[in-house]
């Protein structure tokens, strides 16, 4: 399984970026993607996940409102679509997917979880 992130760079408060992760080798019919960030000196952080199973979505408290996660699975591609963004959301985002038992994950924010990870990709927000 691969998962390779794309779409971060340096914005200015209160603009917008959609981040891309492009997944390969999933061979469940039963997954989660998730976007997870970590700013300099800060623990991981879960920022919001989509399961393909029944298409669930889950948000962090701090991105409720801003963010938006999609999938098209025909194309392999997991988005999240960060608008109002504000300085607190620098970090490096990350996606990472996890396999679940056949009636969705339980715990979507649980980063010990997900087994396959991308390596990242840098958001900037300036102020």
């Amino acid at each position: 399984v691969q998962l390779v992130e794309s779409g971060g760079g340096l914005v200015q408060a209160g603009g917008s970026l959609r981040l891309s992760c492009a997944t390969s080798g999933i061979t469940s019919n039963d997954y989660v993607v998730g976007w997870f960030r970590q700013a300099p000196g800060k623990e991981r952080e879960a920022v919001s996940a989509i399961g393909n199973f029944d298409g669930a979505t889950h948000y962090a408290d701090s991105v409720t409102g801003r963010f938006t996660i999609s999938a098209d699975y025909a194309k392999n591609r997991v988005y999240l679509q960060m608008n109002s963004l504000k300085p607190e959301d620098t970090a490096v985002y990350s996606c990472a997917t996890r396999y679940c038992s056949g009636y969705g994950c339980f715990g979507w924010w649980l980063a010990s979880e997900y087994k396959y990870w991308g390596q990242g990709t840098q958001v900037t927000v300036s102020s």
